[in-house]
């Protein structure tokens, strides 16, 4: 009897050790996902991007190209309205391209180093390696990491959760969470080509702004539309809105909101100039380039700039972070206030 306990009892920590020695640990997922991106040469991907940072979801298709050392082409769309931006970044520096403006401008800027960026797989590793305290669950044929993001406002956006497919370590879908872990920005990824082939113009500025004002033509009827005036949902020091008013300009008016509490900005919204056709080259941009997730826009000092649905919006103030301007711009988009 006592020898039948003992084979049993051997067999049990057998399984034990084999099932111990398969496990796999962060580290060594981490470890596989960053040899990934240290041999790719480069790669293709497709994804939709959804923000919870307005009243209502406004939901954005991706497509990415990438291919090392550092050239990547980026085209967001609005997936309702037909906007698109591009952000291209070769050998020349890194451009921002809204075709339906007929503009583009020029950066100096190390994008996409210096922050985490939700639809860049090396960016998403990354953010994995940083974080001495990630977490890893294994659900399935999925690795799922909780790690923290290197966003400019992570305080406003301080964790993500990364979903990975098991067999092929490609991505699968990442959530960026606020304190409370609400979801304010999740990606899903359509289609990823880790063996993706590229011409050798593939990154060229000229085509590719030529490319992108083909796919969305010069919109020179963006000018005479109306826009409805659009509001900050986030509430940063009790701040509230204090003035609105119209001013008539020459292509229609510009509205003035000024907002007082212990953090005071104005916000400007007005039609945005379509430059005309003849207009090809680059402008030189006079800031860096800030990266609000629907869009990318122009930090310079104390104010902040941006364009959507041929909007032009100007964000001015000296008692706001450069964060909490990033956190006030990603909230636009709410009805007036009660």
């Amino acid at each position: 009897m006592k020898r039948k306990y003992w084979v049993l009892f051997a067999a049990l920590f057998v399984i034990f050790l084999l099932s111990a020695c398969g496990a796999k640990k962060p580290q060594d997922v981490a470890g596989k996902l960053n040899e990934k991106v240290e041999k790719m040469d480069g790669y293709k991907l497709n994804a939709k991007m959804t923000l919870e940072t307005g009243n209502e979801p406004r939901t954005y298709n991706i497509e990415v190209w990438h291919n090392r050392p550092g050239y990547y082409r980026v085209n967001l769309k609005n997936a309702g309205e037909g906007q698109s931006q591009m952000i291209l970044r070769n050998k020349e520096g890194v451009f921002v391209v809204t075709p339906a403006l007929n503009k583009s401008y020029k950066f100096q800027s190390d994008w996409p180093n210096n922050t985490s960026q939700a639809y860049l797989y090396e960016s998403l590793v990354k953010d994995i390696l940083k974080d001495k305290e990630a977490k890893m669950t294994v659900k399935k044929n999925r690795y799922v990491f909780e790690t923290k993001t290197r966003y400019q406002n992570h305080k406003m956006l301080p964790y993500q959760q990364i979903t990975f497919d098991k067999r092929t370590l490609a991505p699968v879908s990442v959530k960026v969470m606020d304190t409370d872990r609400n979801t304010l920005v999740s990606v899903l990824f359509t289609k990823v080509d880790f063996n993706a082939k590229f011409d050798s113009n593939a990154f060229d500025t000229k085509k590719n702004m030529t490319g992108a004002k083909l796919e969305v033509p010069v919109d020179g009827k963006v000018g005479n539309k109306e826009f409805s005036v659009k509001y900050p949902t986030a509430k940063i020091g009790g701040t509230t809105l204090l003035d609105e008013q119209e001013v008539a300009v020459a292509n229609g008016k510009r509205v003035i909101l000024t907002y007082t509490g212990d953090k005071t900005y104005t916000l400007i919204e007005e039609k945005a100039e379509v430059l005309p056709a003849a207009s090809t080259e680059p402008i030189p941009a006079n800031g860096e380039m800030a990266d609000l997730g629907f869009a990318f826009g122009i930090k310079t000092g104390d104010s902040l700039s941006w364009t959507v649905n041929g909007v032009e919006y100007t964000l001015a103030s000296k008692s706001l972070t450069a964060a909490e301007m990033m956190e006030v711009a990603q909230s636009v988009g709410g009805e007036p206030e009660k």
